[in-house]
């Protein structure tokens, strides 16, 4: 049952999901790092709107090690992954779908933006990220 709430958004209350703890892959650590210097125009405009929790005081982090993957946001109270896909996603649908198994299977949501939207549309990519916040986390089981 979902008791302690992380959040509330336009007045709905998002409750705390319990996930275990999970695998990292510390291989990874310094191509993590790298990744976040080198800041991909569309994770760096989304990290503003997000980083130090002034999102809904909700706390992100960025290029987060699970497993052998690095994901681009992830919220460890929601268990919540966000992809910001761009070019970097094309012709590789089966690397993604399984990326996304895995991920699943720790469970964890995951959400995903396109890097086009982010740069041309971040009003709204934002009210659908709290819709979707609100959908998934905003009801106690």
């Amino acid at each position: 049952m979902k008791t302690e709430i992380v959040t509330h958004i336009n007045g709905n209350p998002i409750f705390r999901r319990n996930i275990p703890i999970l695998p990292a892959n510390q291989a990874l650590r310094s191509r993590a790092r790298a990744l976040r210097k080198a800041g991909v125009l569309s994770e760096v405009i989304f990290w503003r709107q997000v980083r130090a929790r002034s999102f809904w005081n909700i706390d992100f982090d960025r290029q987060r090690i699970i497993g052998n993957f690095i994901v681009d946001f992830y919220v460890k109270s929601l268990g919540l992954i966000i992809e910001v896909d761009g070019s970097s996603h094309n012709d590789n649908e089966d690397y993604d779908a399984m990326r996304e198994e895995f991920l699943i299977n720790q469970g964890l949501n995951v959400y995903r933006i396109s890097d086009f939207r982010v740069k041309q549309d971040l009003d709204n990519v934002m009210k659908e990220l709290e819709n979707y916040i609100i959908a998934n986390y905003g009801v106690s089981e």
